[in-house]
């Protein structure tokens, strides 16, 4: 196994610059200088995010800016000394011992175990101080060879070790006995924060030093990169209270059901540790203290502080939502393709029929002229039927991943039942946004209340789906439908009666509407409106084919603008951002809108009018060039039923390019600059 750190990875009594930014910015040049990764702005940038989300100063002039990268080779530590000190985000002040983890996203435990291990030694006053008395980098290296190498005394109590880790502030001690035997107050704890290498493992210390002083028997469950032991059943039945420090999902929350809470940030519990085991103690006292739901989900999905704030538990629940859809509309979209290029553009005729009365030993006789003659046609009615059926369940899925963000496992049925009534309905993507929401924050209402106890196996099972379904649905039926069928087809007599418009204006107009909620009611209005049009002409001075052209390249632009946006500026996107980025070149060239809706979930005010903007100039230029399309679907696949094909790309681009543009200069005049 290699070294952790190297005497080229100190950089002692250094000015390495005024902000946090700049200082992660040398030291992952450093890292890379040193061999150890390839990429120093995608290093920098994944540590800069990383401080985005939690400041990593921690009490004591120390800072541990720390994240995984695919630009890392091999777990590193750099370390600098610096002066002056830089604030890092500590209330006691700025650091002046910054230690710099970078870790590649598949390291192997017993590096992360050795990380875990220092971190843990950085809220020791001996050792700290021993580092800012050190002469050379080559006594820095040997200080922190001491830390990782040497077992540190017990102080954690049974089950606080993370599997795999070096010896770390755990004693294989024999359960805890009762409060009542010991006379002492018992409590439990996980700490776990996003990356699982630093935090993770200060908190649990800070908590235990912190509950030592207060005369009170903590036991600490650290669920961190490096693995995590569960604490034993008899364990958490003795305490009288838990506390959660935590930035990530809590893995089996349901263990801790129905006992009282304490949830903060991960950094909380290593900058007022004392405070939160007062609070915990307060907490075991009070009848009316906030108590872990007895419906949590096995995976622990709900992590809900009692202090998150409307806003970011609506952002969680949408982009929770939105990461389970995405799978059916990637899947399905390119299967719909991929039917239209084997099978030709109208196998949409014929789908039901060759599916269900043909198969491989009996080809189809009657099938598409386009098609790739009848085995072709027969491939391409199964891959369409399947990524039609596929797609079906976007809306569904949709909502019911946002109920079960809001309100655990009861929430999903109710949410996918409403989902369901939301595209009976004709409401879409916004329809599933809403009944989800509604079905997810009912279930979760239903959850905090207190059943007698012969009923309390019964609601999550029964009770909360039942009711959560009929509440739910029951709105989008009786509230909801009606405004939006009413809405659309508002929107259709409007745009059938412009009959002397130009050609520009309403491609304009078709485009923005595309544009606007990728795939929901107002883009399936357009999109309707096109393809109504191809069966005869609604539009006295426009070819319907020119109108379908307009609609469908202007869909395309959306996700293609937010994939390429991804490669111009890739530091202004999330991880998950960027991997959406790249399935979304794909989407948008299969014509499925819906390839930008993460980026829309997760920053709409940004991404929707941006995406407005380049859809509606694509369908402008489309309209006014006379660009065909007697297809109703399949993006640049079905380039053989497309006139004035040149065109029709160019209008694409140059909206796509727009679009990427708008969004990157929302971001940019809205946030603050990520790398300095």
């Amino acid at each position: 196994m290699t070294q952790l750190i190297t005497e080229g990875l100190v950089r002692l009594d250094a000015n390495l610059g005024a902000s946090s930014t700049e200082v992660i910015n040398r030291l992952a040049a450093a890292v890379v200088d040193a061999g150890r990764a390839v990429d120093v702005d995608a290093l920098a940038a994944d540590g800069i995010a990383r401080e985005a989300k939690t400041s990593t100063g921690v009490p004591g002039g120390i800072a541990i800016p720390h994240c995984r990268s695919a630009a890392v080779t091999e777990p590193t530590l750099a370390m600098a000394r610096l002066a002056p000190p830089v604030d890092f985000g500590a209330k006691d002040g700025p650091a002046d011992l910054v230690f710099f983890i970078a870790v590649p996203e598949g390291a192997d435990k017993e590096h992360l175990g050795l990380l875990s291990k220092l971190a843990r030694s950085l809220v020791k006053k001996d050792f700290t101080a021993a580092l800012r008395a050190a002469p050379t980098p080559a006594a820095i290296v040997e200080l922190v060879e001491q830390a990782v190498g040497t077992p540190v005394p017990a102080a954690v109590p049974a089950g606080a070790a993370a599997a795999g880790a070096a010896p770390a502030a755990v004693a294989p001690a024999a359960p805890a006995a009762p409060a009542a035997e010991t006379g002492r107050p018992t409590l439990v704890a996980v700490t776990a924060c996003p990356t699982g290498i630093a935090h993770t493992y200060m908190a649990a210390d800070s908590l235990v030093a912190a509950a030592e002083e207060a005369g009170v028997d903590l036991h600490v469950e650290t669920q961190g990169s490096s693995g995590a032991t569960a604490l034993p059943p008899e364990v958490i039945a003795a305490a009288s209270a838990v506390i959660f420090a935590v930035d990530v999902d809590v893995r089996e929350k349901e263990r801790f059901a129905g006992k009282p809470v304490i949830q903060s940030p991960v950094k909380r519990g290593i900058d007022e540790p004392a405070e939160m085991i007062q609070e915990a103690l307060a907490a075991a006292k009070d009848p009316n203290a906030r108590r872990v739901s007895a419906t949590a989900d096995v995976s622990g999905h709900d992590t809900v502080g009692a202090d998150e704030g409307f806003g970011a538990k609506l952002k969680r629940a949408l982009l929770t939502g939105v990461s389970y859809m995405i799978p059916f509309v990637a899947g399905g979209g390119l299967l719909i393709a991929l039917g239209f290029l084997m099978g030709g553009y109208t196998i949409t005729e014929f789908a039901d029929q060759i599916t269900l009365n043909n198969s491989l030993w009996n080809l189809p006789t009657e099938y598409p002229p386009q098609a790739w003659g009848p085995l072709g046609a027969y491939l391409g009615a199964v891959a369409f039927k399947i990524g039609a059926l596929s797609m079906s369940f976007l809306v569904p899925a949709l909502a019911g991943y946002i109920a079960y963000a809001l309100a655990d496992r009861p929430g999903i049925a109710p949410g996918f039942t409403a989902g369901a009534v939301a595209v009976f309905m004709g409401a879409g993507f916004i329809g599933g946004l809403a009944g989800g929401l509604l079905a997810g924050w009912f279930a979760h209402w239903l959850g905090t209340l207190a059943p007698p106890r012969w009923l309390r196996g019964l609601m999550p099972v029964v009770v909360i789906p039942l009711l959560g379904s009929i509440v739910a649905s029951g709105l989008m039926f009786l509230v909801l439908g009606g405004p939006i069928a009413s809405l659309s087809a508002g929107l259709n007599s409007w745009l059938g009666s412009m009959t002397g418009a130009a050609a520009l204006l309403l491609g304009l107009i078709l485009g923005l509407m595309m544009g606007f909620d990728l795939g929901g009611p107002i883009n399936k209005v357009a999109y309707s409106f096109a393809v109504a049009g191809l069966g005869a002409g609604t539009v006295a001075y426009q070819a319907p084919w020119q109108i379908m052209a307009a609609v469908m390249a202007a869909g395309m632009v959306p996700p293609l603008a937010m994939a390429l946006a991804t490669v111009l500026d890739r530091k202004r996107f999330s991880l998950a951002e960027r991997e959406n980025g790249k399935a979304a070149w794909l989407l948008g060239a299969s014509f499925i809108s819906e390839g930008a809706i993460p980026f829309a979930a997760a920053d709409p005010l940004r991404v929707i009018p941006a995406s407005m903007i380049g859809a509606g100039i694509t369908g402008a230029m489309v309209m006014s060039t006379g660009v065909t399309s007697q297809a109703p679907h399949g993006g640049i696949f079905v380039f053989f039923a497309i006139g004035n094909f040149v065109m029709f790309v160019v209008s694409i681009a140059v909206g796509t390019v727009v679009s990427a543009l708008a969004v990157l200069a929302l971001k940019r005049y809205a946030t603050r600059k990520a790398v300095a």
